[in-house]
């Protein structure tokens, strides 16, 4: 049994038409064709398909048939992706990236990275993104071995040799603890207290920072390269550490985690830079998503 033919875009697109205008006469007049044209087209179609796409008989306007209707699904599909295609290359005919890899300090808070991204789509709806979530080192380590065309990184990026740097904010780390914590339930810590107790440290998965440690003042320390599980175990109750402002400001408000008095550490600030090799500067897409990140931070030129 010989199966159905292939249709044509211009057949698809005729019975299309057809549909959203209800008639031949009328999908003549929108395609600037005959309607002799325009019913020429859909048996064609018809034949190639080997259904019967319209019930012309029982109604003066042409009303779709069961076998219609599943086709109708399938042709604005492909049309869809027609038009997808049609636009994807457009933009590569402008210059435009068919995809932009960014990878992101996971210090960066996550309102900023929705916000970016979210206005991202909106306007370059036809770019794909490849978003890489990491820490320290890392983010740097990925756009210097071209995994990522840029990066938000903290200041570990500063004198690598061929990294541009554009700074596009920052954010408040802050010392906390459980309330149970033995930290917590002092009114004051002494200097030292905070060595005798467990530090929850975010480690880094690159070769950049080995050996280097930053902001580590306990004697036993517990290092986890996922921020979201240093989170939990702070809600746990295990340990200590820092983290940024916004993730935990409502956990303070609702005394699930508590700001720590601690004589060696003050509340500090963490700088963001969105980086690049220089030798492979960022295309129009990329360039937009730095720019939006440095907008949100009030530094955009």
């Amino acid at each position: 049994m010989q199966g159905p033919g292939t249709p044509t875009f211009d057949q698809l697109n005729v019975f299309l038409t057809v549909v959203e205008v209800g008639s031949f006469a009328a999908a003549g007049r929108r395609l600037n064709r005959a309607t002799s044209a325009i019913s020429y087209a859909v048996a064609n179609l018809e034949l190639q398909l080997g259904v019967c796409l319209f019930d012309r008989a029982s109604t003066r306007k042409p009303q779709l048939t069961e076998a219609g209707r599943a086709v109708l699904a399938e042709a604005r599909t492909v049309a869809h992706g027609l038009d997808g295609l049609r636009a994807k290359v457009a933009g590569l005919l402008g210059g435009l990236e068919s995809e932009v890899s960014i990878a992101v300090d996971v210090m960066l808070p996550t309102a900023r990275l929705v916000d970016a991204l979210k206005a991202f789509q909106e306007s370059f709806p036809t770019v794909d993104l490849r978003l890489h979530v990491e820490a320290l080192g890392a983010i740097t380590q990925m756009v210097v071995d071209r995994r990522a065309v840029i990066g938000v990184s903290g200041p570990l990026a500063t004198g690598i040799d061929g990294i541009e740097r554009v700074a596009v904010g920052s954010v408040e780390l802050t010392p906390v603890a459980a309330p149970t914590h033995p930290l917590a339930r002092a009114a004051r810590n002494g200097p030292g207290a905070a060595r005798d107790h467990i530090q929850l440290v975010l480690s880094d998965r690159s070769s950049l920072t080995q050996g280097r440690d930053f902001a580590v003042l306990a004697t036993h320390t517990w290092r986890l390269a996922d921020l979201g599980a240093k989170h939990a175990l702070l809600l746990a109750g295990i340990g200590w550490g820092s983290m940024p402002a916004p993730m935990v400001a409502a956990d303070l408000a609702a005394g699930r985690l508590v700001l720590l008095d601690i004589p060696e550490t003050v509340q500090r600030r963490l700088d963001f830079s969105a980086i690049y090799r220089t030798d492979t500067p960022p295309g129009p897409a990329a360039r937009w998503l730095i720019r939006r990140l440095a907008e949100q931070a009030g530094l955009a030129h």
